[in-house]
């Protein structure tokens, strides 16, 4: 199974594209922060992650705001271009502040 849940901060938001099909195509920037327990001590994560939404979900995320807060669902796949990975958003959710303080940003 290829899903992941993420919450995370817009980092970077580009401009609006159409695919060749006409296909709106919204490119991000993610950047997650939290605290994990591994091993039996708390590591702190931070990850900056490349993400697109097609569709319907392309045209809600273009209209959010850079450095918002969100839960963000959907399956990773290589990049079209370079190395690394690439998060499919197929839905996205605001969130809103725990209680440990570790997601910051408006919704």
């Amino acid at each position: 199974m290829n899903r992941l849940m993420l919450t995370a901060s817009i980092a970077e938001l580009k401009a609006l594209r159409h695919t060749p099909a006409g296909l709106p195509a919204q490119d991000l920037v993610l950047e997650h922060a939290s605290e994990v327990e591994e091993a039996g001590q708390t590591r702190q994560v931070k990850a900056t992650i490349r993400a697109v939404a097609f569709g319907a979900v392309a045209e809600r995320m273009r209209k959010q705001v850079v450095g918002s807060s969100w839960r963000f669902v959907g399956f990773v796949t290589n990049q079209r271009v370079g190395k690394g990975l690439v998060l499919h958003v197929q839905e996205f959710q605001p969130v809103s502040t725990d209680s440990s303080g570790a997601h910051h940003g408006r919704t």
